[in-house]
Parts: structure tokens; C-alpha cells; sequence
């Protein structure tokens, strides 16, 4: 079972209709016991930082999301989930995320003479040897919405990255650990064949 964890942000329909599109249906829950215990973990996520790190807080999940990380089995952060991972950001001066990465999340600057927030479909370059883009074309299309970017102090973890007026890390990969800055369950084929990616490791896992 992957467990989709919620915690009241939105865009969990559209990401739980990309599972079970792909046969694969997730479990929308924010049972502490039955997030522990899945084969896989998802989350997701749109809104503010520090909003959605006070509803983890209250609900007791933060805790939850760093043991399930460290027991190895597969877990994927998307959009805001992927910032949540990192150990502050801009928008919320003060709060503390996750701590599972190392790193700041920052605004994009205001002098770029571009729009803000970053809406639209943008191409990513990801490394070789990435499992969560396996089989894809070398600069995939992917659809993003944010106003705040990540770049991990740990090169070694970045998957892929994407370029909008400044380069930043648009996904992220270690071991068990995969997340998106990026919405798969809105960017088509290619979304999907990227969250098929995924529940191939979770079925590796599960196999191994």
C-alpha cells in the first residue's frame, strides 16, 4: 500500500486519480500507524511553508515522515513536499522544515524581469542514472508552479534540474528518497511515466 499522507494541503485528488490511473491505488490518510506501515510514502503538497509545516506539527506528522524516510522504503515528495524536505525557506523566516535535506529554500528574485510565481511547462535536464526519469527523453517538459525554488547544499542529491532565469534543482534523489518541484500528476504522458518510475522502485523494494 503507498500511503498518501494528508495533512490538508490540496491537490491530493489529482494525484491519487494519477495512481490509480497507473493501477497503482494509494491510501489518503493521516494515520501515524498506517503511514509507518506502508510499502511507500507520498506527499504532496501546495500552499505556504509555514503553514504546511504547522499542520504537520500539529498532527504529529513531521516525526512520522523522518522515521518513515529512514526505514528506507520508497518516498516521494511533490511541489511543496519537496521544499518541506529542506531545512527552512524564505517565505517562512523561522520555521523549521523537515531536515531530511540540507539546504534553504529561497524566493526567485524579484529583478529577473520575469513572472512570479513560475507557472507553465518548462523542461528539466536530468543526471544519468536517475531512476525516477529512467526511459525518458533527455529534457523532458514538466509542469511547475512556485515562487520559491530549491538548490540542495548536497549536489550529489540533485536528479534534475530546470532553468527560469536562475538554475535550481528540480528533483531530488537519494536511496529511497525521490521528490519533484515539479507536478507529475499534471504534466501528461510524461507526469505519468515519471510516477510509474517511482512505483517501479516500490515494487522493487517490495520484491527485495
Amino acid at each position: 500500500m503507498i500511503a498518501l499522507i494528508d495533512y490538508g494541503a490540496g491537490n491530493l485528488k489529482s494525484v491519487q486519480k494519477a495512481f490509480a490511473h497507473l493501477g497503482e491505488p494509494v491510501t489518503l490518510t493521516a494515520d501515524k500507524d498506517e503511514i509507518l506501515a506502508a510499502q511507500a510514502a507520498v506527499l504532496p503538497g501546495v500552499g505556504a511553508f509555514g503553514d504546511a509545516m504547522a499542520s504537520l506539527n500539529q498532527r504529529g506528522l513531521a516525526p512520522v515522515i523522518r522515521s518513515f524516510v529512514e526505514t528506507g522504503r520508497p518516498f516521494l515528495g511533490i511541489c511543496l513536499g519537496l521544499q518541506l524536505l529542506f531545512e527552512e525557506s524564505e517565505e517562512s523566516p523561522g520555521v523549521k522544515g523537515l531536515g531530511i535535506l540540507k539546504g534553504k529554500v529561497r524566493r526567485f528574485p524579484e529583478d529577473m524581469g520575469l513572472k512570479i510565481p513560475h507557472i507553465g511547462f518548462n523542461s528539466v535536464t536530468w543526471r544519468a542514472g536517475s531512476r525516477l526519469f529512467a526511459g525518458l527523453s533527455r529534457e523532458p517538459y514538466y509542469y511547475f508552479v512556485h515562487s520559491y525554488y530549491c538548490f540542495a547544499e548536497d549536489r550529489a542529491v540533485s536528479a534534475a534540474t530546470a532553468s527560469y532565469g536562475i538554475d535550481f534543482d528540480a528533483a531530488v534523489e537519494r536511496e529511497n528518497l525521490f521528490a519533484a518541484q515539479f507536478h507529475p500528476e499534471k504534466s501528461g504522458r510524461t507526469g505519468l511515466s515519471t510516477l510509474h518510475n517511482f512505483i517501479t522502485a516500490v515494487r522493487a523494494e517490495k520484491e527485495g
